[in-house]
């Protein structure tokens, strides 16, 4: 039986060659040599030309990726066999005609990140095999014709070109299957059709085909800036076209929103408050493609670093990780209280330092790339590299800062002038125009409508099914279906104009017709001066609830101490303020009727976006609990524990977590995750959520985070200065071998959650480093990309380039170090962090439908860890 496995894999062999990341500059001679070969991987090398690749006729498979091409390798029209062909992230421009007609068994072709603007006329020759087709992140302008002929298409890639229409032929059949489109200044159909996917793009083109389309001009505004800026004066103004001053005490709170008409565009614009507790919220509706007005205080501005970081540059910071392909236009005011002079150098010194910001910027992420294409092994870096260069690729687009004396109506009126020319420049705003189907304008119209009826109450909150019952009625929209009205629902949703979360089980039934409404929940907790609510909460209302006025000192302390309230201080805290603004009529719908507790629309929203965690105090074991057998899911029984509500953004520095830490040691296994240009504000609040939604037993602070699980504890702290921004990761050295399995894994679970929310932040930059374990050496250990098996090098020993020391591997990356005696090979370690809410750690698995903090069993069945996050 030895000899016949040995000639099957000598012939597998020949039959299969890997040459990836060989820096290969020409095709080895005995690769050429051998017409057995049917799958040739040459991914990461130097090449620019293949020559002599046509004596390889039985070839099936080649991979060019990554490599030097400029012009298209004619010889592969030789390769009659080929099914799969890979040219991805080369600089081809264009491709020659008579190749792909001699390729008549071609399934799959990646072109994409090349420079190419046409397709040959004879890729239609591949028709009747080509399944799989990706041409994203190119130049074209116009969809290539040949792509309609692949009769047998079903996966097609054209994200990140310059597409302005996507022909309505393409969705006619019934072969493709998934089709992505992003990064396009679509017009027919719009972006927000798009992301619905290709049953509503069909829909699209089906209601198109009833009538002509109408052209759509619509700008979302945001107003964004510090405190007592003057955004909401600028706001007001510019809708009532004079000037419009807006006391101090009517002053943003949250998000306002409100729409006017400039020309025949239409502006949807959003007020942000500018405290900095309110910025949690922010996120959730600073969205891309939008026009940004910066709003800065020329009288408080002065030319020195603070006050442009507090007024200038954590703005631009933001914008730049959060949506860094932005158009801003910044705008100073008060001006009437300055000398023209000092508006003159004032606005030089700003202009001045944002360009240096961006500058900067640049220069990191250039020293970045240089960094790990100059390292001794750049193929561990790939993945790295190429985020990298995407980011490279954005950057933000800031505009000449206008100045304007808000009291002076000439003033409003030449800064209206202003924002037109700019949302008229096609190429600034490439989607400010979208063509809709005359039922998408119906429906909004009738929409406005019912929001505005007496029938539907101030808030705007309804039913789907009781909003649908009311469009029907109207005689233009009698056979407007469900699933017709869910498709409209989510392009207003995407614009801004209403809000449906149908991906949040609790609120897939409601829309939100006004959303100020929606704003106004958010308010109810995540506000200015929270403190003072609760103090001021009334007699009558606390009575209500069934609580006394030392039962409010005691809420009041809680939450100053350690930032937690228990749900009868929620509910009496939000009626209150529900009250105080004439809504106490929607209070049980927010907070959930009795004896639910909990579970109505605004916890969803909160736990959704990570802005608090729901905490279960249990007194006792659940003898109805069911039982956990490991690989097989575990169905958790509802606890009927009193609840709390951690809010990470009111959380105090203390020392109670550096106290059960004990303090870090010499020999700690630590590492650190970098951020550049910063950590995000309200990242590591939203950190310390997902992180103790899943590891139930935990001590949290402002900036440290004590995670346990099996008894072995995990230290997390944020250090968040200028161009020195980590979270930093420190578990305990193992005493023994073995336990060097669960201390990785325990780190690299952690790492993930951070690398996963990072994904939020498209222009934020994380790279994981472990230290030298040198004391006072500097030097650092990159960490190469991880492919999801946990292991992140082969090697026994490191070597610091920099003092010289040798140390163990598994002291610096995620390893196990080797025994004496080699056991039977173990299955890796695999990582995910996907949006479902599942915990295995090995062959375990615990279902967790919600972000509840619960007491789970020991858990160490194996060397596997996997993680699966609620988003």
């Amino acid at each position: 039986m030895a000899q016949p496995r040995a000639c099957q894999e000598q012939e597998d062999r020949l039959r299969e060659v890997n040459l990836s990341t060989q820096r290969l500059r020409v095709l080895p001679p005995l690769v050429l040599s051998n017409p057995m070969l049917k799958s040739l991987d040459l991914d990461r090398n130097k090449l620019r030309s293949i020559t002599g690749i046509s004596k390889l006729c039985n070839l099936k498979k080649l991979i060019l990726s990554k490599n030097e091409f400029v012009d298209f390798p004619n010889e592969i029209q030789s390769l009659v066999c080929l099914e799969r062909l890979e040219l991805n992230q080369n600089q081809i421009r264009i491709i020659p005609e008579g190749v792909f007609s001699h390729l008549p068994r071609l399934k799959h072709l990646r072109l994409n990140n090349n420079r190419l603007c046409a397709l040959p006329r004879d890729l239609a020759a591949c028709g009747g095999s080509l399944q799989y087709l990706n041409i994203s992140n190119n130049l074209f302008r116009t969809f290539p014709q040949p792509v309609l002929q692949l009769a047998r298409l079903q996966e097609l890639h054209v994200q990140n070109n310059a597409l302005r229409q996507l022909p309505r032929e393409l969705f006619q059949g019934q072969s493709l299957k998934m089709f992505k489109a992003s990064g396009n200044p679509l017009r027919e159909p719009p972006s927000e059709v798009c992301a619905g996917g290709i049953r509503q793009i069909r829909n699209y083109f089906s209601q198109l085909q009833h009538g002509l389309g109408q052209e759509d001009k619509r700008v979302k505004t945001m107003f964004l800036g510090a405190s007592l800026a003057g955004k909401s004066t600028i706001c007001r103004s510019l809708k009532q076209g004079r000037s419009k001053l807006v006391p101090k005490e009517e002053r943003t709170v949250g998000i306002e929103i409100s729409e006017f008409q400039i020309e025949d565009f239409t502006f949807l614009f959003w007020d942000f408050a500018g405290q900095l507790e309110y910025y949690m919220t922010h996120h959730v509706f600073i969205t891309p493609q939008a026009l940004v007005i910066l709003v800065i205080n020329l009288h408080m501005y002065q030319t020195n670093d603070k006050t442009f970081k507090e007024l200038v540059g954590f703005w631009i910071n933001n914008l730049s990780m959060r949506v860094p392909n932005s158009v801003v236009l910044p705008v100073g005011t008060h001006v009437d209280c300055c000398q023209e002079q000092e508006v003159a150098e004032k606005t030089h010194d700003i202009m001045a330092r944002i360009t240096a910001m961006l500058a900067e910027r640049k220069s990191n992420l250039a020293h970045f790339i240089n960094n790990l294409e100059g390292s001794e092994e750049p193929k561990f870096y790939v993945d790295q590299w190429e985020r990298l260069k995407e980011m490279e690729s954005c950057t933000l687009t800031i505009l000449n800062l206008v100045a304007v004396n808000c009291t002076d109506h000439c003033d409003i009126r030449k800064l209206e002038a202003t924002i037109l020319k700019h949302v008229k420049n096609e190429e600034l705003f490439p989607e400010v125009v979208r063509v809709l189907p005359p039922v998408y304008r119906q429906v909004e119209a009738a929409i406005v409508d019912v929001a505005g009826s007496e029938e539907v109450a101030d808030h705007g909150m309804t039913d789907l099914q009781y909003l649908l019952s009311k469009l029907s009625q109207r005689k233009n929209l009698a056979s407007l279906s469900r699933e017709l009205l869910q498709d409209i629902l989510r392009y207003l949703h995407r614009i801004g104009l209403v809000v449906w979360y149908e991906e949040i089980k609790h609120l897939e039934s409601t829309v939100f017709l006004q959303p100020t409404f929606l704003i106004t929940m958010f308010k109810l907790l995540v506000r200015h001066q929270l403190v003072q609510q609760l103090e001021s909460i009334s007699v009558e209302t606390l009575i209500g609830e069934h609580a006394t006025i030392r039962d409010r000192a005691n809420w009041v302390w809680t939450f100053k101490s350690k930032a937690m309230l228990c749900h009868q201080a929620v509910r009496a805290l939000v009626k209150h303020q529900l009250c105080s603004e004439g809504m106490w009529d929607v209070f049980e719908e927010i907070m959930g009727h009795r004896p639910h507790r909990g579970r109505g629309k605004l916890f969803s929203l909160l736990e959704h976006f990570e802005l608090c965690l729901e905490v279960k105090h249990t007194e006792a074991l659940n003898p109805q609990a069911r039982e956990f057998v490991p690989g097989k899911p575990w169905e958790t029984t509802q606890i009927q524990g009193k609840s709390c509500y951690l809010f990470p953004t009111y959380l105090n520095q203390t020392e109670e977590v550096s106290e059960v830490w004990g303090g870090d040691h010499p020999e700690d296994i630590h590492i650190r995750a970098y951020f550049s240009p910063e950590i995000p504000e309200g990242f590591f609040q939203r950190f310390l959520v997902k992180a103790c939604s899943f590891y139930s037993t935990h001590w949290v602070a402002k900036v440290t985070c004590l995670l346990v699980c099996n008894g072995k504890p995990l230290l997390i702290k944020e250090n968040n200065q200028r161009a020195y921004s980590y979270l930093e990761l420190r578990s305990r050295k193992p005493s023994e071998r073995t336990g060097f399995q669960f201390a990785w894994d325990f780190l690299v679970a952690v790492v993930l959650i951070t690398q996963k929310l990072a994904e939020e932040w498209p222009g934020l930059h994380v790279c994981v480093k472990s230290p030298c374990r040198t004391s006072g050496c500097p030097a650092e250990f990159l960490w190469p990309d991880m492919d999801g098996t946990g292991a992140t090098t082969k090697e026994d020993v490191k070597t610091c380039g920099t003092c010289g020391h040798r140390f163990g591997a598994e002291l610096l990356l995620p390893k196990v170090p080797r025994p004496l005696e080699e056991p039977p090979a173990q299955p890796s370690a695999h990582y995910y962090v996907t949006s479902y809410g599942t915990t295995t750690f090995g062959p375990s698995s615990i279902q967790v439908t919600r972000q509840v903090r619960t007491l789970l069993p020991l858990l160490a069945q194996g060397p596997t860890v996997m993680v699966r996050l609620l988003k």
